[in-house]
């Protein structure tokens, strides 16, 4: 994580939508050398407003060379050779942790405000982030998380661990998804829909159509799915709102 001090106002790039949102919400925008494409979509991203200002890469390092950012944020690794190339041309490669605990997303925070040259710039976010920790609902009700096709989240897994800080507990699920006849037959005590390309005709935005989903017997919450494709900073606010919707 450690990043140096030299490179306090070093413009960073970002390569991945994942690391975009640290990047977006920590730095200014002299700062940003470029986020990715996926950023700029509304459909992906709930930071595109943000995002539209900048220049945009598709995601790999030969992209951000003509720019010269100082920094390139990647995720997960970005491959070998983007690393080697970087560093090659003078840039420093900044892997962040793909999301698979809470700790990752502090940890990112961390790493991006450090690469910014200024650690406090993280503190609001992990301040909002330990709230929700420390401040957890004793009990969490029956819930399940459902995208288009019955696609939901695994048990256990960190989006798990978000809907527990929201008060609902991720029933287990066979691989992950949902069937319209368990919608039907043992209906969750909470429904949380997420509205993911929502506007997008689809099977899967007509498989939330479908009759027994419109009907569930169940309390129904909708929630914005952009921001549970990265698991991460921008769970925290739909987390907050989920909880308010449990009182």
């Amino acid at each position: 994580m450690a990043v140096s001090a030299l490179q306090a106002a070093a413009s960073i790039a970002s390569l991945n939508l994942c690391t975009d949102e640290y990047l977006l919400l920590l730095a200014k925008p002299q700062e940003i050398a470029s986020v990715s494409f996926l950023s700029k979509d509304p459909q992906e991203s709930e930071l595109w407003k943000l995002a539209k200002s900048h220049p945009m890469n598709r995601g790999s390092i030969e992209d951000v060379l003509e720019a010269r950012p100082k920094i390139v944020l990647t995720m997960g690794g970005g491959g070998r050779a983007t690393s080697l190339i970087a560093r090659r041309m003078g840039i420093q490669p900044l892997d962040l942790r793909p999301v698979d605990t809470l700790d990752d997303v502090a940890w990112n925070f961390r790493a991006v405000a450090a690469a910014l040259g200024d650690p406090e710039r993280a503190n609001t976010w992990l301040k909002r982030l330990a709230r929700l920790r420390t401040s957890a609902p004793s009990h969490a009700v029956d819930a399940i998380w459902v995208g288009g096709g019955g696609e939901s989240i695994a048990v256990p897994s960190v989006g798990a661990d978000w809907m527990r800080l929201a008060g609902l507990q991720q029933r287990p699920l066979q691989g992950a998804r949902v069937s319209l006849e368990t919608i039907l037959v043992r209906p969750p005590k909470v429904l949380v829909e997420s509205n993911y390309r929502s506007g997008q005709f689809s099977r899967g935005t007509q498989w939330l159509d479908h009759p027994i989903v419109r009907n569930a017997k169940s309390e129904r919450v909708r929630t914005d799915g952009r921001a549970w494709t990265c698991m991460g900073p921008l769970v925290i606010e739909e987390v907050e709102r989920l909880r308010t919707r449990q009182k």
